[in-house]
């Protein structure tokens, strides 16, 4: 993987490397990218979340730097640094995003850029280019046009009748309805764009081009997404607008400076065409590395005659499914995970385990006994599974597919028929083995248990490609105490 950086810093040549899911959550590859941008003559940026600058900070690069008698100038920062710096800038995605969508030129063009983690990329640049209202920016609206108080606090009270009128669901977001678009196209054109406040400038921008253009044909940009969240107990609301698609937006990026974009799991093929797509990557170097069979392969047990997920007999089948897991498994130590993305669902199983199994049994807590159990979402897993020790049995209720209740979700299902493409296969597929990767890749650390306890793995052609994510694994389709105390004689060894 150094070879392949050195060479992309030397050619000039974009490159997109894989590194693997066990590989991206122990992170040791780092290492590599370290020392190839140790070891270039020229500035080099690193982009990388804070937690993990952090961690090349205090241990990669001294002890590369000790190891390969290079004393490199290390900055970090979220502007460039003056003068004719040569060495490595280390900078948030957030501020290198920034950076690259103002229109300053704060950043020289042409300085190759490293960038960890790009399975997280598009989340990155969805919440820099989202544009939000609060209940503060209608406080600074009516300060900025005192004369027009009454108006703007009148459309307010009508925008949140209609919005409070939408049915609770999980995510306590809504998309705007027609109604409500109009009630804020009545209030833009009743202000004066010149004098608004920044924020609702720069809602108006995106706001607007939607409003102007709903509907525009294919070879245009597809409107932006406009969408609010709902805090039903205070009785606020905010509003949001975002471009739905990012390909178009991201290209210029890329085209600047040379990248190396290194991910974890993005996609089965090397050349990753689903996620180059969506992020406007043309031509570039791609390499994607094996995992090592031996050493992180898991012990899958996958049911066959469990309900679907959508049906009503699924609950009570998977809650019995899990005590019985749990039952077997009560003499092996460590900890099990319990991964359910349902919300309603996710609380009623921590309810039913905590009456059995006690306060062994937390929901979306870090503090755990030695055996504890956690109940878990599978974004809460994703943030602090470093935290935890690895598993010794990973109970999943259904696949990560991106649900449809999700009105975000649905919103990009929409565009995805709208053009006539394959929304299940380039949208919902993907999102799902990548994040089912990533979750389980703690639990290869000791050759633990998952047990993916979703019946269309087995009976819908897709779950080809899911057991072949999961791969390396020892498929299994029984169950016994025997399975568990081989995972304590494989810890004890």
């Amino acid at each position: 993987m150094a070879r392949l950086v050195a060479r992309a810093l030397r050619l000039g040549r974009s490159a997109l490397i894989q590194v693997g899911a066990v590989c991206g959550y122990q992170g040791r590859y780092r290492t590599s990218f370290v020392a190839s941008a140790l070891m270039w003559h020229g500035p080099v940026i690193v982009v990388a979340p804070e937690a993990v600058q952090q961690r090349l900070l205090q241990v990669e690069i001294p002890r590369l730097q000790q190891w390969l008698q290079i004393n490199k100038a290390i900055r970090i920062g979220d502007t460039w640094p003056s003068g004719e710096f040569q060495g490595i800038l280390l900078i948030s995605p957030e501020a290198w995003l920034r950076a690259q969508f103002d229109s300053k030129d704060d950043f020289p063009s042409g300085i190759p850029t490293i960038i960890d983690g790009v399975d997280d990329l598009e989340d990155w640049v969805r919440r820099q280019l989202t544009v939000s209202l609060s209940a503060h920016d209608w406080d600074q609206l009516m300060f900025a046009y005192p004369h027009m108080a009454e108006e703007i606090r009148t459309n307010r009270v009508q925008l949140t009748r209609e919005l409070f009128q939408h049915p609770a669901n999980p995510y306590e977001c809504y998309l705007i309805s027609q109604s409500e678009e109009e009630i804020l196209s009545r209030l833009y054109s009743a202000l004066h764009t010149v004098s608004l406040p920044d924020a609702w400038k720069n809602f108006a921008q995106l706001f607007q081009n939607r409003h102007e253009n709903p509907s525009p044909p294919l070879p245009l940009s597809p409107p932006p997404l406009l969408w609010a969240t709902i805090a039903r107990r205070q009785g606020i609301f905010s509003l949001h607008c975002a471009p739905i698609e990012l390909g178009k937006i991201l290209s210029p990026i890329w085209q600047r400076q040379p990248v190396v974009l290194i991910g974890s799991a993005l996609e089965s093929e090397t050349e990753a065409p689903i996620f180059r797509q969506r992020v406007g990557l043309d031509d570039l170097t791609a390499v994607k590395f094996s995992s090592d069979s031996q050493r992180s392969a898991i012990q899958l047990y996958v049911p066959y005659q469990l309900p679907l997920p959508n049906t009503p007999e699924f609950q009570a089948a998977f809650i019995h499914k899990v005590r019985t897991l749990l039952c077997l498994s009560a003499t092996a130590s460590g900890l099990t995970v319990v991964l359910v993305g349902d919300v309603p669902l996710r609380s009623q199983v921590g309810a039913i385990l905590a009456s059995e199994f006690g306060s062994r049994v937390q929901v979306e807590k870090t503090c755990l006994d030695e055996n504890g159990i956690l109940v878990s979402g599978w974004e809460f897993w994703r943030e602090h599974q470093k935290v935890f020790p690895a598993p010794q049995l990973l109970i999943i209720a259904t696949l990560p597919l991106p649900s449809l209740e999700n009105p975000l979700v649905a919103a990009r299902v929409a565009h995805y028929k709208r053009s006539h493409q394959d929304w299940f296969r380039l949208y919902l597929l993907p999102a799902a083995l990548n994040e089912l990767q990533r979750a389980i890749a703690p639990v290869r650390e000791n050759q633990g248990i998952v047990a993916l306890l979703d019946s269309r793995v087995v009976i819908r052609s897709y779950g080809i490609q899911v057991l072949a994510a999961l791969s390396p694994s020892a498929r299994i389709d029984y169950l016994d105490p025997s399975l568990f105390s081989i995972v304590n004689q494989d810890d004890s060894t």
